[in-house]
């Protein structure tokens, strides 16, 4: 089907273009009193790029509230989600650490007593807005560390042309799915049966694919488990398709926004994608036919990767809660909120927010498949090395035994 509605512009992860070139936040951050010599208190902002115009959206955002709270100065730095956690990291060893962060796992920095309570650094009447299950997603022991930032359920996108010409269907189970990529890929020309992107850039996003959709685990906030039986079929099942030659060449290193961004060229049959997608289609090859259906699990049961982005605040001197608390209640109002996650693509977590894109028609695939979202373990301490473990071991699967890799990650989540 052909999407009328421009919805974001590219997909998450993004390459670094928007990168600055050092690690240090811009401008005069101050002194131990978290001002600068004119008196204004400063805060510093990391973020990643989630599209090409995500350090536009933001420098929009900081206008506006400057423009409220002349006390205040924001220092934004924005880096890929490649150099991300490795920028955060260095930063917090260093005595560094930025003082709002829109990052991922949030439970290592809660374990070493750097974060706010959220609660703390947001007023009643912000926090009440979002939506309960994603605040409970944020919390550990009851304490919620983090802000929802923007949500997000993944799908397949099929190219419907592709399909026809190869005499296949829509796959909704494992079975079909394999026998429908392979046929796609015996078209030729460079054609893929399926986009299957195990590279460093995501490659947690595709193992959950396959481990969860056939009734694996990653664990839960007390436990990391990789290496289980009940993970072997989804990540025996990626080297099925892997030697059928249902795939693009070379998964293991495959990185998966230039591989989508294959898919929206027409040369690959099958891909997960995410709601930026749909913009990303629009804006590059408004002519392809394709559709978004339900990611194919081995039996056929409903599942998606549900996905929930945060802003947490780290305490540092501890004299900058009003500030943070001023902006972070500007930016989630919705006439500031709202538009930023439109353009970025994505869905909002706040009850306002929902209420005011009810109607977008290119929201409708996701927000059907939501309900039935699993969420990656990001309350347990052991998360963020196990998301380190996935994008630098997964891929191996290509050249390796699925349970001998699976070891090879349990080992170094074991090891810290």
């Amino acid at each position: 089907m052909k999407k009328s509605l421009r919805f974001g512009a590219v997909a998450l992860a993004a390459t670094a273009t928007l990168t600055l070139a050092s690690c240090g936040f811009g401008g005069n951050a101050g002194g131990d009193s978290g001002g600068d010599a004119g008196g204004a208190t400063t805060i510093d902002l990391l973020v990643p790029s989630y599209s090409d115009q995500t350090k536009s959206l933001w420098e929009g955002v900081i206008k506006g509230f400057e423009a409220e709270n002349s006390d205040i100065k924001v220092n934004l730095e924005v880096q890929s989600w490649d150099n991300l956690e490795k920028v955060v990291t260095t930063k917090v060893q260093a005595g560094e650490a930025p003082d709002i962060y829109n990052g991922g796992p949030f439970a290592g920095f809660a374990a070493d007593d750097l974060l706010y309570n959220v609660e703390e650094v947001t007023s009643p009447e912000i926090f009440a807005d979002f939506q309960e299950s994603f605040i409970k997603n944020e919390q550990l022991d009851g304490t919620t560390y983090a802000l929802p930032l923007i949500a997000s359920a993944r799908a397949l996108f099929v190219n419907n042309a592709l399909l026809t010409q190869a005499g296949v269907e829509a796959p909704t189970n494992w079975d079909e799915l394999l026998d429908a990529a392979t046929k796609v890929s015996g078209l030729g020309g460079g054609i893929a049966g399926y986009g299957m992107p195990l590279g460093s850039e995501e490659a947690q996003a595709e193992a959950a694919v396959w481990i969860w959709g056939g009734g694996g685990t990653f664990g839960d906030e007390s436990e990391i488990t990789i290496d289980i039986p009940e993970n072997l079929p989804g990540a025996e099942q990626i080297k099925k398709m892997i030697d059928a030659g249902a795939t693009q060449a070379d998964p293991g290193s495959t990185q998966r926004s230039p591989l989508m961004d294959i898919f929206i060229q027409g040369k690959i049959g099958m891909q997960v994608g995410l709601p930026p997608t749909v913009g990303q289609i629009a804006e590059n090859n408004p002519d392809l036919d394709y559709s978004i259906v339900p990611i194919p699990t081995k039996d056929g049961s409903p599942f998606t990767l549900g996905v929930a982005d945060r802003l947490m605040a780290f305490q540092n001197d501890g004299d900058k809660a009003e500030a943070i608390t001023k902006f972070f209640d500007y930016f989630y109002t919705a006439d500031v909120y709202v538009p930023w996650v439109q353009a970025e693509g994505f869905l909002p977590v706040t009850k306002s927010g929902a209420e005011q894109l009810s109607g977008e028609e290119a929201l409708k695939p996701f927000l059907d498949v939501l309900p039935d979202a699993q969420f990656y373990p990001s309350t347990n301490a052991k998360w963020s090395a196990a998301d380190g473990a996935f994008k630098s071991l997964f891929g191996q699967l290509q050249t390796q035994p699925a349970a001998d890799v699976l070891k090879q990650i349990q080992a170094q989540v074991d090891a810290g």
